[in-house]
């Protein structure tokens, strides 16, 4: 019990901690540029290099997931217990609020707000799927091959990347998302289009999971 504790502790502490810099490195890059790609430049080196960071620091402890997309598949591939699942999420979803909450705080912003950032298009979504597809394969592809040291630094490098060349600015993660409409800020999404990019980003991972599938059949 005590090691879930421990477990629950890193998911909440690594997801905060990376909402706290998504959130927090959007706000700053609004307030240093009034131009959206030089705020987006800033949002996104900040946010690989912390995810990079976190993963490398707490992959040890919970495996790093900061994901309920990623600890869901876990579950379904039987490498997780449904109570340790179910631990996991309520971690991460309570760390990803908790961080928007902070960031807010940090710059002097209502503590409490909710987004009026609407997000949701069919373009949007689809970035959302491909997104959440290419985290899962590359998690699941690194994993496979036993090289588990690269994936810090290849999931930083996917979203990243992935910040760019998707018209939803990839987020990849539902937690995040829920935590994201917690500031009403450069990187706040709102209530209506939270849904949306959880059901978008649920069939990112399924599709992620079954590219994996699919590269592994082909290979044996």
């Amino acid at each position: 019990m005590a090691k879930l504790a421990n477990k629950a502790v890193a998911e909440f502490a690594g997801t905060a901690a990376l909402v706290c810099v998504v959130v927090g490195s959007g706000i700053m890059g609004a307030n240093l540029s009034h131009d959206a790609g030089v705020a987006l430049i800033i949002n996104a080196f900040s946010t690989i290099f912390a995810l990079a960071l976190l993963i490398s620091a707490l992959g040890p402890i919970s495996g790093a997931h900061f994901n309920p997309a990623v600890t869901l598949l876990q579950f379904f591939s039987k490498k997780q217990s449904a109570g340790e699942a179910g631990t996991y999420v309520v971690a991460q979803v309570f760390g990803a609020i908790c961080g928007a909450i902070l960031a807010n705080a940090m710059f002097d912003l209502p503590t409490l707000q909710i987004s009026t950032h609407a997000r949701v298009s069919p373009g949007t979504l689809l970035g959302e799927v491909l997104a959440t597809a290419g985290l899962i394969a590359v998690i699941g592809l690194l994993t496979d091959r036993g090289q588990g040291n690269l994936i810090a630094v290849a999931v930083a490098a996917w979203i990243g990347s992935a910040y760019f060349f998707t018209a939803s600015t990839s987020f990849a993660n539902p937690a995040v998302t829920i935590g994201r409409m917690f500031s009403d800020t450069f990187a706040g999404i709102s209530p209506a289009s939270v849904l949306p990019f959880i059901v978008a980003q649920i069939i990112g991972a399924a599709l992620g999971a079954a590219i994996v599938k699919g590269i592994k059949s082909a290979a044996s």
